[in-house]
């Protein structure tokens, strides 16, 4: 048995007037995932607990079958396991979006990316703040774009910090750091800021009218979890396909292997194709694989409903078409296609809803929960509800028809 995972991040969404209100999952053509829906099963899953924010940490973190109310942490750990820095039992890490902020009094956050900063220019940055300002129990560490780790050793953890996504537009004031811990937190953003004032990266991109990287924005802090490896739970061997380092920072720890692909970008311009390959090629020696586009989440945060719906139409198109059709050249599979979390243009951040799902298994064709096409009108009207979230995984790879026959009945 193939198992193969396909995960559009922030897919889902809500209705819109603009598109005589359906959603853009809705509006898009996706043959392939009706397909999926209208052979497989349809339904909704709840990957967001009660008390949680909604973000693509705890949603990925139910998708792969862990109960975040047991090993959730904080984004920054996770994603520190994927860049191979080491946490110790009392180390802190911090997601260190490289951002952009007004010279307004308070600042307002203009763009959580920095202008989708490239990766090498954010490089320099954050190797120039660390050499500035890292002191053995404080460092800087690089990742992809806008998207960097800070580690505070024997650090603090018990302090309020805000997404930088969901306060675009807004002053800063109200949801910087706060709590046990925040001022060294806010001091260290505080120099960091005066660094970048007027850095030499931050001054080519003004001069080529593109919005700079003046601000560091700390959040997401966490100690490492404790997280059984999915591949020795179900004993299986597998795979993680993704450009961000959260979700291969999950593969680390679930004991899946990290494949990078030359060309996966994180946004709308990312390399399609290549994943896709990528995927099969995983599926010629491994049993699993969990392939990870981020496109349609970001387009969501921009409020760009064309973009959100090329996203949605190349992922089905690029990803999910090829990926089925190379699975059924083979033998028996289970394909899961689904959304973590929604993050409707409206509001420009995540949501907490309820996302379509679709599995289609070779060798259960008439144990199925058909839908009519892949949406979340659809999913809804067909009245399965997985919840919570995570058992959608364990019944995924090993009883999908039990699990069916018991929510049919």
């Amino acid at each position: 048995m193939k198992y193969a995972v396909l995960l559009g991040d922030g897919m889902a969404d809500e209705p819109l007037d603009e598109l005589n209100g359906r959603t853009p999952l809705e509006a898009a053509h996706t043959p392939h995932m009706d397909r999926v829906a209208a052979e497989g099963t349809l339904g909704l899953l709840d990957t967001i607990p009660d008390g949680f924010t909604p973000g693509s940490d705890v949603a990925n973190l139910s998708v792969l079958g862990y109960d975040p109310r047991e090993c959730y942490t904080g984004r920054g750990a996770i994603e520190a396991a994927n860049m191979g820095v080491s946490l110790g039992p009392r180390d802190v890490a911090f997601r260190c979006n490289l951002v952009t902020l007004s010279d307004d009094a308070p600042p307002v956050m203009e763009d959580f990316t920095a202008g989708h900063i490239s990766t090498e220019e954010a490089g320099r940055i954050i190797r120039d703040l660390g050499e500035a300002l890292s002191d053995g129990q404080r460092d800087f560490f690089p990742g992809v774009s806008y998207r960097h780790l800070y580690v505070w050793r024997n650090g603090e953890e018990a302090m309020r910090t805000t997404p930088p996504h969901d306060i675009v537009g807004q002053p800063i004031d109200r949801h910087v750091p706060a709590g046990e811990g925040a001022g060294a937190i806010l001091a260290i953003a505080d120099r960091a800021r005066g660094i970048l004032r007027d850095h030499p990266v931050n001054r080519d991109r003004r001069q080529q009218g593109r919005r700079p990287a003046n601000a560091i924005w700390l959040w997401g802090q966490g100690r490492a979890p404790k997280i059984e490896k999915l591949t020795e739970k179900y004993r299986i061997s597998g795979g993680m396909i993704s450009a961000v380092d959260l979700l291969n920072g999950m593969g680390v720890y679930a004991g899946l292997e990290v494949f990078r692909v030359p060309g996966a970008t994180g946004y709308i311009d990312t390399d399609y194709d290549a994943k896709a390959r990528t995927a099969l090629e995983i599926l010629d020696g491994l049993d699993f694989v969990f392939l990870h586009v981020e496109a349609p989440d970001e387009m969501g945060h921009e409020g760009n409903l064309a973009g959100k719906i090329r996203a949605i139409e190349d992922f089905d198109a690029r990803i999910v078409g090829p990926v089925l059709n190379g699975l059924e050249r083979g033998g028996p599979f289970r394909l899961l296609v689904l959304s973590d979390h929604p993050t409707p243009i409206r509001i420009r951040t995540h949501a907490a809803d309820p996302t379509p799902f679709a599995v289609l298994s070779s060798l259960d064709v008439e144990n199925q929960r058909r839908g009519n096409a892949y949406g979340e009108t659809a999913a809804r009207a067909n009245g399965l509800m997985v919840s919570p979230g995570y058992i959608l995984m364990e019944a995924f790879i090993r009883d999908w028809r039990g699990f069916i026959d018991r929510a049919s009945g």
